[in-house]
C-alpha cells in the first residue's frame, strides 16, 4: 500500500477492534440468558441514551485530536499538539462531568418518552425501573471523555497501540463485570431482574476505568520520548488556546455527528419501533426490540469491526496526504480503502442473510428463534452499509470536506424519521430495518459522491473490482446454502449443539470458497499482499 503506516495501523486496530466487538458479541449469550430478552430491553433502553449522550461529550475527540496533532507534526510543529493536550485533558474532564450531570438528571423525563406504555403502567417495567438503568450508566460519562483525548493524542502519533490494548481491556473489564454482577444478583442474591440490568449498564464505568489505567501506562512510559519531540520542534506556530479550540471544534463538531449515526439511529428506532409495533397489534414487541436493538445488532458490529479501524487510521493519515498535497498517495489511499471495505465486508454481509437460523439458534436458544433468525437474516446485511458510511465519512474528514458527511447523515436521518413508522405500518415489524437500509444508502451516495468530486476520484476500477467480489460472494452463497440444508438433513436445528455445528461449517466452507477464487483470481494478492499469491506462486513453481 501507498502509506505503511495505515496497512500496520489499520491492522493492529482491526485486530483490537474484532477482539472488542467479539468479546462485546460474546457475552451477551449468557447475559441474555440470566436477564431475559425483557433484561436486553431495559439494557438497551438505559445503553442507547448513554450511546448518544457520550457522543456529545466526546464531541469526536480522538479523531479531531489525531487530525489536529497530524497536521502541526506534518509541519513540523509538535509543541502545539502537545499543548492542545494538555489543556484538553482538563476541558474533557469538565465536560465529562457535566455530560453525567445531565443524563442523571434528565432521566425521569427520557424514560417516560423512551416508553409511554410504561409511563402508562402497561409495560414489563416500570418508568422508575428505566429511570435506573439510564442513572446507574451515566456515571461512565465522568471517566470515558479523558480517555478520548488521551487515544486521540497517541492516534495524531500515527501509534495505535495505546487505543488498541485499552480498547480490548476496557471490554474485558467490563463484560466480566457485567457478568459477574448479573448472575449474583439472579442466581445468589434477590434475584432482582431490574438490580441486575442497573448493575450490568453500571459495567461501562468499571471498564472505563480498566481502560484509562492502560492508557496512563502508555503516557507515562513514552512521557520522555514525547517531550524529547515537543522540545526539538522545527516549527512554532504560537496559536493562542482559544484559537486552537475553534481549529478542534471545525474538526470535532462534524465528527462528533458522524460519530453519532448508529446511536442516533437507535434512537429514532427507541422511539418509534415500539410505537409502530403498538399499532401493528404485533404480540412480541418487547421481545423483538430486545432481539432487533440489542441481540442482532451486536452481532452486525462484528463485521464493522474493520471499518471502525480503518476510520480512525485514515483520518490522521489522508491529513497528512492532504497537507503535504501528496495526489498520488491520497488517490491510492482512497482505492485502498474501498477494496479492504468491499472485500471483507460484502462476503459478511451476505453470509449472515443465508445463516440467520443457524446463528440466532446456537447462540441465543430455541426462544423466539425463528423471529431471531428473520431478524438477522434481515439486519445482517446492513453490515455492509455501516462499513461504507464510516469509511466514506473518514475519508471526507480526512480531506477536509466533512461538511458533507455531515449533511449525508443529516438527509439521512431524515429519511429514517419519516419512513421508520410509517415501514412498519407498511411492511410489519421488519419495517425499520428497510427504513435504515434505504436511509444508510441516501448518505453513502452522497459521500461517494463528494469523495469523487473533491478527490478527483474515478470509480471505474473500485465498480469493476466490486463486481468480480459481487461474483465471488454470489458462489460462495450458493454454496454455503447447499451445505446449510444440507447438513440439517442429518443435524436438524433443534437443539444449540446442532445449530451450532451447522453455522461453524458453513461458515468454514464458506470462508474456504470465497478465498480460493480470490486467491487464484489474484484479488487477494492485489488488495491484501503478495503473501496471498502463495497459490498461484506454488502453481509457477510447478
Amino acid at each position: 500500500m501507498a502509506d505503511s503506516k495505515l496497512l500496520r495501523g489499520t491492522m493492529v486496530l482491526t485486530a483490537a477492534t474484532l477482539i472488542s466487538k467479539i468479546l462485546g458479541f460474546i457475552y451477551i449469550i449468557p447475559f441474555s440468558h440470566i436477564v431475559g430478552a425483557e433484561g436486553i430491553t431495559l439494557y438497551q433502553f438505559g445503553y442507547i441514551p448513554y450511546t448518544v449522550m457520550l457522543s456529545l461529550a466526546t464531541a469526536g475527540v480522538p479523531l479531531a485530536v489525531s487530525k489536529f496533532v497530524s497536521k502541526y507534526q506534518t509541519l513540523g510543529d509538535y509543541e502545539t499538539g502537545y499543548r492542545l493536550f494538555r489543556s484538553g485533558l482538563v476541558f474533557m474532564a469538565i465536560s465529562g462531568t457535566v455530560a453525567f450531570l445531565f443524563l442523571f438528571f434528565l432521566a425521569p423525563i427520557l424514560a417516560p418518552r423512551i416508553s409511554p406504555d410504561a409511563a402508562a403502567g402497561e409495560d414489563h417495567f416500570s418508568i422508575t425501573d428505566i429511570v435506573f438503568a439510564i442513572r446507574m450508566v451515566s456515571f461512565a460519562l465522568i471517566i470515558v471523555p479523558v480517555m478520548a483525548i488521551i487515544r486521540g493524542y497517541f492516534q495524531g502519533f500515527q501509534s495505535m497501540g495505546p487505543t488498541s490494548v485499552s480498547q480490548v481491556l476496557e471490554q474485558i473489564v467490563r463484560i466480566s463485570f457485567i457478568l459477574a454482577a448479573a448472575f449474583f444478583i439472579m442466581n445468589v442474591g434477590s434475584g432482582n431482574q431490574v438490580l441486575a440490568v442497573g448493575f450490568a449498564v453500571f459495567g461501562a464505568f468499571v471498564g472505563g476505568l480498566g481502560g484509562l489505567a492502560v492508557l496512563l501506562y502508555y503516557w507515562f512510559k513514552r512521557r520522555k520520548g514525547i517531550l524529547k519531540s515537543v522540545e526539538a520542534s522545527t516549527v512554532h506556530h504560537d496559536i493562542k488556546l482559544k484559537d486552537m479550540y475553534k481549529e478542534l471544534l471545525l474538526y470535532a463538531i462534524p465528527i462528533s455527528f458522524v460519530g453519532l449515526a448508529i446511536p442516533l439511529y437507535q434512537f429514532i428506532d427507541l422511539f418509534s419501533v415500539p410505537a409502530g409495533l403498538r399499532a401493528i397489534d404485533f404480540p412480541e414487541a418487547t421481545s423483538f426490540f430486545g432481539i432487533y436493538s440489542g441481540m442482532a445488532h451486536k452481532i452486525v458490529l462484528i463485521p464493522m469491526a474493520l471499518a471502525t479501524a480503518l476510520s480512525i487510521t485514515l483520518v490522521p493519515t489522508i491529513t497528512k496526504s492532504f497537507i503535504s498535497e501528496d495526489q498520488g498517495t491520497l488517490q491510492k489511499q482512497i482505492t485502498q480503502t474501498y477494496q479492504i471495505i468491499l472485500f471483507i465486508s460484502l462476503p459478511a454481509a451476505i453470509g449472515m442473510a443465508v445463516l440467520g437460523d443457524s446463528i440466532y439458534y446456537s447462540l441465543f436458544g430455541s426462544a423466539q428463534a425463528v423471529l431471531g433468525g428473520e431478524v438477522i437474516s434481515i439486519y445482517g446485511p446492513i453490515a455492509l452499509w455501516f462499513s461504507l458510511f464510516a469509511v466514506t465519512a473518514a475519508i471526507l474528514q480526512g480531506m477536509n470536506r466533512q461538511k458533507f458527511a455531515v449533511v449525508a447523515l443529516l438527509i439521512g436521518l431524515i429519511v429514517k424519521a419519516l419512513t421508520n413508522y410509517l415501514f412498519i405500518l407498511w411492511f410489519g415489524e421488519f419495517g425499520a430495518i428497510y427504513s435504515s437500509y434505504l436511509s444508510f444508502t441516501v448518505s453513502i451516495a452522497i459521500n461517494v459522491w463528494a469523495i469523487g468530486y473533491y478527490a478527483d476520484y474515478r470509480y471505474g476500477f473500485i465498480l469493476k473490482r466490486l463486481l468480480l467480489m459481487v461474483i465471488f460472494s454470489t458462489i460462495m452463497a450458493v454454496g454455503v446454502w447447499i451445505i446449510s440444508e444440507g447438513l440439517q438433513q442429518f443435524l436438524p436445528l433443534e437443539s444449540r449443539l446442532n445449530s451450532f455445528v451447522v453455522m461453524l461449517v458453513s461458515v468454514m466452507v464458506g470462508v474456504i470458497i470465497y478465498f480460493f477464487l480470490a486467491v487464484r483470481s489474484r484479488l487477494a494478492g492485489q488488495i491484501l499482499g503478495e503473501r496471498f499469491d502463495l497459490l498461484n506462486y506454488k502453481k509457477k513453481s510447478k
